[in-house]
């Protein structure tokens, strides 16, 4: 089977998604700049959110454009991914309106972790039926990337209860880790098709 439904459904669901957590930025009923100040902690989970959700749908993209094909373990790894993801806009909202209170946070930071570790799963699973000298395996190496961002999700948990600003510097640092596109599997298929080139 090829990855073409694969993807669509995916970035279906993704879509689907963001749809829900900016539905949750309810308008205020003033008309002042200052109506808007009760919003902040609502607007600013829900980017953090939709920056999560952008660098797994840019990585999930990229993963699955060297995936030659897809069976059932892929399918249904993917939506193992998928169910994590989709619980995104309830702890958003959750910890949004609570303004970040320990309970909420600590969600938040677990949901994440398991989207994480779920990622790693079907990231995982496509390797081993693509093989271990396959381009994603190549690219992935020890992923140090993915690892470092669950270890900062599993920090994340317990300094919810000590200061919410930690577990929001873990969340930021994951970001930021992941903010700008993984060049990691583009730089393995370029040197492919430059060792092709030259072999020709």
């Amino acid at each position: 089977m090829n990855t073409t439904r694969l993807e669509a459904f995916s970035d279906g669901v993704l879509a689907i998604i963001i749809t829900i957590m900016v539905l949750e930025l309810r308008v205020p009923h003033g008309t002042e700049l200052s109506s808007l100040a009760p919003l902040w902690p609502v607007f600013l989970s829900y980017l953090l959110s939709f920056v999560y959700i952008g660098i797994y749908w840019n990585n999930h993209h990229h993963m699955l454009h060297v995936t030659e094909q897809v069976n059932g373990a892929i399918l249904w790894a993917n939506l193992h991914l998928l169910f994590w993801l989709s619980l995104v806009p309830f702890v958003t909202a959750w910890m949004g309106e609570n303004h970040f209170a320990p309970v909420p946070t600590a969600m938040y930071a677990m949901v994440m972790l398991a989207a994480a570790v779920a990622y790693l799963i079907l990231q995982r699973t496509i390797i081993r039926s693509q093989g271990s000298h396959s381009v994603l395996a190549a690219a992935v190496g020890g992923d140090r990337k993915g690892k470092t961002s669950a270890i900062l999700y599993v920090l994340s948990v317990p300094a919810a209860f000590i200061s919410t600003a930690i577990s929001g510097a873990c969340f930021a640092a994951v970001a930021l880790i992941w903010l700008l596109p993984d060049k990691r599997i583009e730089r393995v298929i370029e040197g492919e098709l430059g060792n092709a080139g030259m072999r020709e």
